[in-house]
């Protein structure tokens, strides 16, 4: 794990960008607890905040697929360069309208407009990543570091906060805020640009949306039609996760205060827990993800998410709740960054801002309805039995995903050095990686000895050859006589003609 780690750090974009979210993140931290403060001093009512918190949530539903179409029509390190900047601004404007003791409406107004710029950051960095990584077997890795600092940002986020806003008042944080995404926006600068399917031949790349040809791919539904059944599988675990996730941090104040006992103080360390089981499950993780078969890290995070869900629901003992939420935590974490590699995986760059968008949508809707829907069960079937539902909910949602990722929850290694020869051919430049892996698993090594005839006229197309080692001479017979035509060499390709 720690070699991997420490090859993630080495490629130079990725540790820039790594640290500058991370203190993005620090910011970010700083700003909700301080716009929590500021909201409930100014309106004195609980209800004000349920306001915002909704508010703050809807954007996403509404923008997240468009910000997907804009990830994949515009250079994404420029989108998150543009949403940091913006951002930064509203963390003045928010900070100047405390110190002048404005209306709390222009605050929550500017915390909307602050989150609509947030929706475009997920399908933006999510695309993002993977075109920094220097090869496939620095993909997981960096979605392990990216969680572990996320994770860890989420620990060390609140103290920080409550500490400056302490000591520097409510409008220090927004301040403080803004610096981060000027350090983040700073780091983006120095970054390469990325557009959508900027590896990939002209020829290859997808049609704008209503044109077609004999060389033109027709559509996002078409070209993510050979991986649906994988992207279903993803959509479910991650429609689950949420649902289970949104109901789990409202059911957290009344396991505190009704189950527990504990009140306020055990809401708080419950939430502690959490993120610091979080921290575990992503460095764990980062040992799980490099394994050849993915499979069974994500029957081993769904397991143990669902079953520490469960139990969550059936102790009255504080100690066994905060270890049974950190366990959850971790296992939840486990999910979520395998889940995130094969996604990375299996769409198509080209389109990879898109699907996430649409992913989103479908996350943040599922992660609404269960704040709603399992508060509502809790409060008619009692705690337990719901807790039980729910990680059930979540560990049949991994047993239902398997079957469909099927041979993209698998890495395959090239088998030889031939095979590993063959995955740099420049023909297969820009093809997703699950493709290649699909592709290597069914090809074969063919030795053909000097004079032998591999394919004669007339012989029925049936395969695709790439010359990995050696020459082949191209002939023509007319008349009785064979004419020679060309060479061959060392990564030429032949046999494509007739099977197309």
């Amino acid at each position: 794990m720690l070699a991997a780690y420490r090859q993630v750090l080495s490629n130079r974009h990725l540790a820039r960008l790594m640290f500058g979210e991370f203190v993005s993140s620090i910011g970010d931290w700083l700003y909700l607890v301080a716009l929590l403060i500021v909201i409930y001093e100014r309106a004195d009512d609980p209800v004000v905040l349920g306001i915002v918190g909704a508010a703050r949530v809807l954007p996403y539903v509404v923008l997240s697929v468009p910000a997907g179409i804009a990830a994949d029509r515009f250079d994404r390190r420029m989108i998150l360069l543009v949403t940091d900047l913006a951002r930064g601004a509203v963390m003045l404007v928010m900070a100047a309208v405390v110190v002048v003791g404005g209306p709390v409406e222009a605050i929550v107004a500017l915390a909307i407009v602050a989150t609509c710029f947030s929706a475009f950051f997920s399908p933006a960095i999510g695309a993002y990543i993977p075109s920094l990584v220097r090869d496939e077997s620095e993909l997981a890795p960096a979605n392990s570091v990216w969680s572990t600092l996320d994770n860890l940002a989420f620990v060390v986020g609140p103290a920080v906060a409550g500490l400056l806003i302490g000591v520097g008042g409510l409008a220090v944080a927004f301040v403080l805020n803004a610096i981060s995404f000027a350090v983040v926006a700073a780091v983006l600068w120095r970054l390469p640009p990325s557009r959508a399917g900027a590896g990939i031949p002209a020829a290859d790349r997808e049609a704008p949306s209503g044109e077609s040809g004999d060389n033109r791919p027709a559509g996002l539904r078409q070209r993510l039609r050979p991986v649906a059944a994988p992207l279903v599988g993803l959509g479910i675990m991650a429609v689950a996760g949420s649902f289970v996730g949104g109901g789990l941090g409202v059911l957290t104040v009344v396991i505190a205060v009704d189950v527990l006992a504990a009140g306020e103080t055990g809401t708080g360390l419950l939430n502690a827990a959490f993120g610091a089981g979080g921290l575990v499950g992503a460095i764990v993780s980062g040992v799980l993800v490099l394994r050849r078969r993915l499979g069974p890290p994500l029957i081993l995070g769904g397991v143990v998410t669902g079953v520490s869900v469960a139990f969550l629901g059936q102790t009255e003992l504080l100690v066994a709740a905060l270890i049974a939420m950190a366990v959850a935590a971790a296992g939840g974490l486990l999910v979520d960054i395998v889940s995130t590699t094969l996604f990375q995986r299996v769409v198509p760059d080209e389109m990879r801002g898109r699907v996430i968008g649409g992913m989103e949508t479908l996350a943040v809707a599922a992660y609404a309805a269960g704040s709603f829907v399992l508060p509502v069960a809790a409060a008619w079937l009692g705690i337990g039995p719901v807790l039980v539902g729910a990680g059930i909910a979540v560990a049949a949602s991994v047993f239902v995903a398997i079957p469909l990722l099927g041979p993209h929850a698998v890495q395959l290694p090239p088998a030889d050095d031939i095979r590993e020869h063959i995955l740099r051919v420049p023909v297969f430049a820009g093809l997703p990686p699950a493709r290649l892996e699909a592709a290597m698993a069914r090809a074969h090594v063919v030795r053909v000895e000097a004079g032998e005839t591999i394919i004669g006229e007339g012989d029925p197309p049936d395969r695709f050859y790439v010359i990995a080692d050696g020459t082949v001479r191209v002939t023509q017979r007319a008349d009785g006589e064979e004419s020679f035509l060309r060479r061959m060499g060392v990564d030429e390709v032949f046999g494509e003609i007739g099977l197309l």
